[in-house]
């Protein structure tokens, strides 16, 4: 047995830096966690100094019981768990644990901290070993016990104020509130029409467009222009004016430097995955680990990235100039800045000993390793390793000119602008993408050589209507953004957070958008009226703060959690006294009902929101509201379609399972089809050969395939079909399957055959296949 038990996360870690390390080091792996709070009322004691019971978490048992007999035959003890606060609060738990075992005597015991599993890092650590830091696990230990106070207390109020199964917390309902209030601005939101006049040119075979900015003398502003009718005498004025050509009045020609995003901190990777991939920030954190600890290349376990959970933007002396001597090769010394660039941490508890997310090795670049990495494997460490590089590149220059042309006279002058790249500098390599972009955005609009008094000949003048629209819903990208800039929460949770808001049916994602549900507008409503202090963005991001503190050893924690506790323990009781169920799931309405004269409410139901008597359950009268809470009053018609029974309307029904469509004339006819037909894939039943197979949605929301001569053909699929037949078995279809591990695989559906090949595709391609 080796002398020396060192102990990581993972598994697949364990079996990097063992191979690193030789035979004199075992390594073996905690599995995560080892202890957690016990799962009842008084795992935190407020009374006593907020004392925490904690159990062995059963799942890690057998890994704890494994490191224990390890360590009985070792003379070295190394914790090698994650630099941060939950690494270290896993090597405390262990220690903890061994302690009680009373395994430890004669043993020396250090705590090793590496930012990147690199033969280099691991061996430098195990020569430089330190001990654990107590206050990182004091602020992991002050977390928890908040999570869990605000957890334990505040969820039972929402089961008891509204319906079980709710939950509350910390850094949650904050995230709740931003979603809910995006929805509510975005239904308040009144638009408004305006107009903008545009001359449409064509010089020397080149098309551009040029704005009118001043017509009369007067300013063009966005609302100078707010109906048909002023838009077409306008219109019809310029171009009498104008008489078929406008006059070049002024050239403006500068250039602007434009200079490259800083390396990736953890939020940053989420948000620029979320854009450019299309990752969810929980798909990110699994890739990101899997490069972390290590991808088998040829033969050698290599760690790809440095640690993924960071808010710094430092690069290493070392990792910088090796980046500066891959771009004089690769892309030419003029492309290199005189002095490295640095760039500033924006969060002001970021820990400046991390690094920024980045390439162990810059030479490994990704082409060369991409056979060893899955498709998302290598998607992601190529956007890495683009933005690293860049990162240390010059500036790009672009040229920017605008022309003022006037039209009949000084007084009317249209205006054209355009940009060319006169050097693309970092951008050869990277360029940063932006949230919520508009059509056109992005694109460079060029304008032809011209020179003052030219005489252009005009092709048209156009009139367009446009209508303000309201901010759009949050995403992902944008949610991550929003909760970084108000301090709400740290990047590594933000993953976790955003699946909480999902798992309990708070919001839904549709089309890579939130949409808060009935249920979770609800529960934003009672936490914003009754705990406002605790879904106050300042003060949750206050409370990390302070949490930061902390782990710097600038503040005690149990002082920090008596100022929380008891204020918050004080508000508890008084609403469970105070606050009625009907208060909470209930809204009056200024309306009575039409059958028994009692008020009418909104009120919450197992589907969501409706308008029902306050008489019920003598009164049953009900009506519906759409999603957006507006008053559905009449049952919307399937226009052009009648029963195939009763030749009544179909109209549109909201049911236990969602909206179906629904014969108006029920209960007398009980006619019945799904709103969502099921689509086409055009691929052929390979089982009948009669049918194609459908891709349809079960009640629980998830995709299935299956042949659309259902019940007679019952042949059925849960990957997407692929028009393609199996090398091996020759079966006429194989189906795309999407794994953690692997990415994209193209796999053959008959049990009995093994053949499965990557994807190179899309999953979008996949599906128009």
């Amino acid at each position: 047995m080796s002398k020396n038990l060192v102990i990581v996360e993972s598994p697949a870690k364990a079996k990097t830096i063992e191979k690193y390390l030789g035979k004199d080091f075992h390594v073996l792996a905690s599995y995560g966690h080892v202890r957690d709070l016990v799962p009842k009322e008084g795992a935190v004691d407020p009374e006593n100094n907020f004392a925490m019971k904690y159990q062995l978490i059963e799942r890690n048992q057998r890994h704890v019981q494994e490191i224990i007999k390890a360590l009985k035959k070792a003379d070295t003890l190394y914790l090698a768990t994650d630099p941060d606060r939950e690494g270290e609060a896993i090597s405390w738990h262990l220690l903890e644990l061994l302690k009680e075992k009373k395994i430890l005597k004669k043993k020396a015991v250090h705590r090793i901290v590496f930012h990147e599993i690199t033969k280099k890092a691991v061996t430098e650590a195990v020569a430089n070993p330190s001990e654990l830091a107590i206050d990182l696990v004091y602020a992991q230990q002050a977390r928890r016990a908040l999570d869990y106070l605000v957890g334990f207390n505040l969820s039972p109020l929402l089961w008891k104020k509204i319906r079980r199964g709710l939950s509350a917390g910390r850094v949650q309902s904050p995230a709740l509130r931003m979603i809910v209030e995006r929805a509510i601005e975005i239904e308040a939101f009144k638009n408004r029409e305006y107009w903008t006049i545009d001359a449409n040119v064509i010089v020397k075979k080149q098309a551009f467009k040029a704005k009118l900015t001043y017509y009369d003398n007067q300013k063009i502003s966005k609302f100078s222009i707010t109906n048909e009718q002023q838009a077409n005498e306008t219109q019809q004025q310029l171009i009498t004016l104008a008489q078929g050509e406008l006059i070049v009045a002024k050239i403006e020609k500068k250039q602007r430097r434009r200079n490259p995003s800083p390396p990736f901190t953890t939020s940053t990777l989420q948000q620029e995955a979320a854009r450019k991939l299309g990752f969810t920030t929980k798909r990110t954190m699994i890739i990101a680990q899997q490069l972390y600890e290590g991808i088998n290349i040829g033969g050698e376990p290599t760690g790809l990235i440095t640690y993924m959970r960071t808010d710094s933007v430092n690069l290493s002396i070392d990792a910088i100039t090796q980046i500066r001597d891959l771009i004089s090769q690769k892309y030419g010394i003029e492309n290199i800045p005189k002095q490295p660039r640095q760039f500033k941490t924006k969060s002001k508890n970021a820990q400046e000993a991390h690094e920024a997310v980045r390439p162990t090795s810059a030479n490994q670049e990704p082409s060369q390793i991409k056979a060893y990495l899955s498709t998302e494997q290598y998607k992601l460490y190529n956007l890495i390793w683009k933005r690293t590089v860049a990162c240390q590149m010059i500036h790009a220059t672009l040229n920017l000119m605008a022309i003022d042309f006037h039209c009949g006279s000084a007084k009317n002058s249209f205006r054209a602008t355009g940009s060319t790249i006169a050097k693309l500098g970092f951008m050869a390599v990277y360029l940063e993408s932006l949230d919520d972009n508009k059509e056109g955005d992005d694109k460079e609009h060029f304008l032809p050589p011209l020179n003052k008094d030219d005489k252009i000949p005009l092709n048209e003048i156009v009139a367009n209507q446009h209508f303000t629209e309201p901010p759009p819903r949050y995403s992902e990208a944008s949610l991550v953004k929003s909760l970084e800039e108000h301090g709400i929460g740290r990047p590594s949770t933000y993953a976790a957070i955003i699946s909480t808001l999902q798992n309990r049916e708070y919001v839904t994602l549709e089309t890579k958008r939130f949409y808060p549900t009935d249920v979770g507008r609800i529960v934003n409503k009672f936490l914003t009226e009754h705990f406002t202090k605790y879904v106050d963005y300042n003060f949750t991001a206050n409370l990390e703060d302070n949490l930061d503190a902390v782990s710097r050893g600038e503040k005690d924690w149990i002082p920090l959690m008596t100022d929380f506790w008891q204020p918050f323990k004080d508000l508890i009781k008084e609403k469970e006294k105070t606050v009625q169920r009907k208060d909470v799931t209930q809204e009056a309405m200024d309306e009575k009902c039409p059958e028994c004269e009692h008020p009418l409410s909104i009120r919450l139901g197992r589907n969501g929101r409706f308008i029902g008597c306050t008489n019920y359950p003598e009164c049953s009268y009900t009506r519906n509201l759409n999603d957006d809470g507006s008053e559905s009053s009449e049952p919307e018609i399937v226009e052009g379609r009648q029963c195939p029974s009763c030749e009544s309307d179909l109209v549109i029904k909201t049911g236990r399972y969602g909206k179906f469509i629904g014969c108006s004339a029920y209960p007398e006819c009980k006619h019945i089809e799904p709103l969502e037909k099921p689509e086409d894939t055009g691929i052929q039943c390979p089982e009948c050969k009669k049918g194609n197979i459908l891709k349809r949605k079960a009640r629980s929301g998830k995709i299935f395939y299956s042949c659309e001569k259902y019940p007679k053909c019952k042949y059925a699929l849960w990957n997407s079909p692929l028009k393609e037949s199996c090398p091996d078995c020759h079966w006429p279809i194989l189906t795309l399957k999407t794994t953690k591990r692997r990415g994209e695989e193209k796999v053959c559906p008959q049990k009995n055959c093994k053949y499965v090949t990557p994807y190179e595709g899309s999953l979008e391609n996949a599906k128009e296949t």
